[in-house]
């Protein structure tokens, strides 16, 4: 079969807080006839991106001479100028009289608080090393996880001959950011129910933070939603760091016991803590909670390649969407892909072009 390559497309204007441009204010105003009267130019937004299409800059272009703008991230002022100059490759943002570059690709910087998505990459004797997608490996200390059976206790020599029983490498997990070294490493804690170890789902990773897309922080970065056509709850939980971990939900004891409400109480989530928590055996899925976990994965990859942000809201709405459109348009729930053709079609309603 041969194959046909096509050329490729433009790029699509990105939705960013770029400064516009007036060509209006042209030099009629200092000059009759050719001749320069030699009065000062208005003060006008001068070009703000290399092209108004696309909103990219690269490293050494002068984004403004003008000195009534302040400089931000990824930029810098070189000496004996008042030339704001971007440092990076990426797109202009404005903040009131504050000018920043967001790069187009860039690693996670962690912050206190964030909700992570990491894989265990190394064990040592007293910790593991956490790899967050950020510039260096993160630190998860063994007296920052919970025990099986809610103990309470300094974590002593039998514990640390015992830490592959609770992770090893290549597992993943969802941990918070506790405190940051000096040098920007981070520490993470996993002390509650809502952390551990990560079990019946599907990882992707969201790469690049630059033109509007990817994950953002929003109102909440975990949550449990009702999949479609015949499927269970699903899980699903957004990483800061640009990695997505989808889930079969999995009601815990609290959950049991409550009717569905987590109990309230460090004791009692304490006391709920089991050794099924860390196992890495995977409980049995269904065939229909399987298809709309691979259907979200789906809607996640085509908001990215589309440039669109990921948080609750636009999911929420993406895959309700997709539903509708597999449903109506193509061949009935069972088809489930989204890239190329489809994956702009869905961008498109979600945005309304």
């Amino acid at each position: 079969m041969p194959i046909t390559i096509h050329p490729p497309k433009p790029p699509r204007p990105l939705i960013s807080d770029n400064l516009p441009s007036d060509d209006s204010d042209s030099d009629s105003d200092t000059s009759i006839g050719g001749v320069d009267l030699g009065l000062p130019p208005k003060k006008r937004l001068t070009q703000f991106t290399s092209s108004p299409y696309t909103g990219i800059v690269t490293p050494g272009e002068i984004i403004t001479p003008d000195p009534q703008w302040m400089r931000g991230h990824g930029t810098y002022i070189p000496p004996q100028t008042t030339d704001i100059t971007s440092s990076l490759a990426g797109t202009i943002t404005r903040t009131n009289k504050l000018i920043s570059v967001r790069p187009l690709r860039a690693r996670y910087t962690p912050e206190v608080g964030d909700l992570v998505v990491g894989r265990i990459v190394e064990v040592q004797a007293k910790r593991w090393r956490v790899d967050v997608g950020s510039t260096q490996l993160a630190s998860l200390p063994l007296s920052a996880i919970n025990l099986p059976g809610g103990i309470l206790r300094k974590r002593t020599e039998t514990d640390e001959l015992q830490i592959r029983t609770f992770f090893a490498e290549g597992d993943l997990l969802v941990a918070e950011v506790q405190q940051l070294f000096q040098d920007g490493g981070a520490v993470l804690h996993t002390r509650s129910l809502k952390y551990g170890k990560l079990r019946n789902g599907a990882f992707v990773a969201v790469s690049g933070m630059g033109g509007g897309g990817g994950v953002v922080r929003s109102r909440r970065q975990a949550w449990t939603m009702e999949g479609a056509n015949g499927a269970g709850q699903i899980d699903v939980c957004l990483g800061v760091n640009g990695y997505v971990w989808i889930s079969k939900h999995v009601e815990t004891p609290a959950e049991l016991e409550g009717g569905g409400k987590t109990a309230a109480g460090i004791t009692n989530m304490e006391e709920n803590v089991s050794a099924t928590m860390y196992s890495s055996q995977n409980d049995k899925v269904d065939t229909e909670t399987m298809r709309e976990i691979a259907r979200l994965r789906g809607v996640i990859t085509a908001l990215v390649e589309n440039g669109l942000r990921v948080d609750e809201e636009m999911l929420n709405r993406g895959y309700h969407e997709a539903v509708e459109m597999a449903m109506v348009d193509w061949n009935g729930p069972d088809d489930i892909y989204l890239g190329g053709e489809r994956g702009e079609m869905l961008a498109a309603a979600l945005t309304g072009k």
